[in-house]
């Protein structure tokens, strides 16, 4: 069975430092459920990629391509979080999903923005990575970035 370092390096992607909290949060939050493990819940992870916000609305000034690129670096920011709090290795299940994309009144493909997430996450984690989710369009989003996911990942921690 591959790692999931190792998808990471066989899709030619690196994890980023996790991103520190911006506000009065806490990034990540582990509550045991017994058995050891526990449920890990992630804050959204804002559109960024190398220091950089990747910011703009979609459709109208971004492509739903660009979007979904701004849910791919969302979802890499998660797994950072996964990988700084337990470890990718001790990720038992993704189970949810929560994104938000930057959009006009009249968009409706906010799920095909955050499949760009989902199937990263599931190209990295596997089956582990299979999880639900949400995907709503909003009119505005923290520093004006294109898209916000947040997580909630079964994780080993005994």
């Amino acid at each position: 069975m591959t790692s999931p370092h190792a998808r990471l390096r066989d899709l030619g992607l690196e994890l980023p430092a996790p991103p520190a909290a911006v506000a009065s949060y806490l990034p990540t939050r582990m509550v045991p459920i017994g058995e050891g493990k526990s449920l890990l819940f992630i804050a959204g992870q804002v559109s960024s990629q190398g220091g950089k916000r990747l910011t703009g609305r979609c459709p109208d000034e971004v492509t739903v391509e660009q979007a979904q690129d701004a849910a791919r670096a969302c979802a890499l920011n998660l797994l950072a979080q996964m990988e700084s709090a337990a470890g990718l290795d001790n990720v038992v299940q993704v189970m949810q999903l929560t994104g938000f994309v930057l959009s006009t009144d009249d968009f409706g493909d906010q799920p095909k923005v955050i499949n760009g997430a989902s199937d990263l996450i599931v190209d990295v984690l596997g089956e582990a990575g299979k999880h639900t989710r949400a995907a709503l369009g909003t009119n505005s989003l923290p520093f004006s970035v294109t898209v916000e996911i947040a997580a909630v990942a079964v994780v080993r921690t005994g």
